[in-house]
């Protein structure tokens, strides 16, 4: 399956500067691989190292939020849309 991620400007450098980029995958953890194979480099700012999604970094596919899915089991049908969003503290 063919989906549109969307890069944060932080992981722009992985993607030599682009906002969206295409990757393959039927699961978000397939597409997270594909991602990786791609723009090497990009995988270790996403997931942890048990290979599970860091703790501050939230990640849609279309609008629902995989924490409250499936998490990287998550289904990325074709031309669905994966935003990845870094958590943004402050006070």
């Amino acid at each position: 399956m063919s989906v549109t991620v969307r890069i944060p400007t932080i992981l722009r450098t992985y993607t030599g500067g682009s906002a969206e980029v295409k990757a393959e995958g039927a699961t978000l953890g397939e597409v997270v691989a594909d991602l990786e194979q791609n723009h090497p480099g990009i995988a270790a700012r996403i997931l942890d190292d048990q290979g599970k999604l860091r703790r501050f970094v939230n990640v849609y596919v279309n609008d629902d939020d995989v924490r409250f899915e499936q998490g990287l089991q998550t289904p990325t049908p074709d031309g669905a849309g994966v935003s990845i969003i870094p958590a943004v503290a402050g006070g």
